[in-house]
């Protein structure tokens, strides 16, 4: 199928996040196949969410206490982490013919990353994965995702994790929520 011409396209511009997991590969596949087919580009984001700096240490009593090379392990391995994911990101863009950029956010409130980086890349479409948690283990683990929905002033695309017994590639309604600002 031939991309759209940019200018008739609604979206030119997606923002990516992933967190290197299956379901975020997942849809890292899905969302290069959408932006080939709209003529787009994507920018994939990894929000760093250190646990030296987590925005509720404060409710937990004092912040972590490391040794500082201990401290310093940590966060080369999370740098070599993000960097991997990124890269696996941009192998699949590229290998589609997709323009692509990545952004390591470093903001120990993950949807705050995702939304900023959006805003300062121009993206005009966030399209994120879901597990679809339910009850109370949505609340109690709460959502990256969910957070992005309430707080975006941009259109956001979920793609939903499919049930294991479907084995479908095609995006359809079952697997999507747009949600727009109003």
């Amino acid at each position: 199928m031939e991309p759209a011409p940019e200018a008739d396209s609604m979206f030119r511009h997606l923002l990516v996040p992933t967190d290197g997991s299956d379901l975020a590969d997942g849809t890292i596949r899905r969302a290069v196949r959408f932006a080939s087919e709209a003529g787009a580009r994507i920018t994939f984001v990894h929000a760093q969410e250190s646990f030296l700096v987590r925005s509720e240490a404060g409710l937990y009593g004092e912040a972590l206490a490391l040794d500082p090379a201990v401290a310093d392990q940590f966060s080369r391995a999370e740098e070599d982490y993000t960097l991997s994911v990124l890269a696996r990101a941009r192998a699949v863009a590229e290998e589609a013919g997709v323009a692509c950029s990545t952004v390591a956010a470093a903001n120990p409130v993950i949807h705050e990353a995702i939304l900023e980086t959006a805003a300062a890349e121009g993206c005009d479409l966030i399209f994120m994965a879901s597990h679809g948690r339910r009850g109370l283990a949505g609340l109690l683990l709460g959502s990256e995702t969910q957070r992005v929905l309430v707080h975006s002033s941009l259109p956001v695309l979920v793609y939903r994790k499919q049930d294991a017994d479907r084995k479908s590639t095609r995006l359809n309604s079952s697997h999507l929520v747009i949600s727009y600002a109003v």
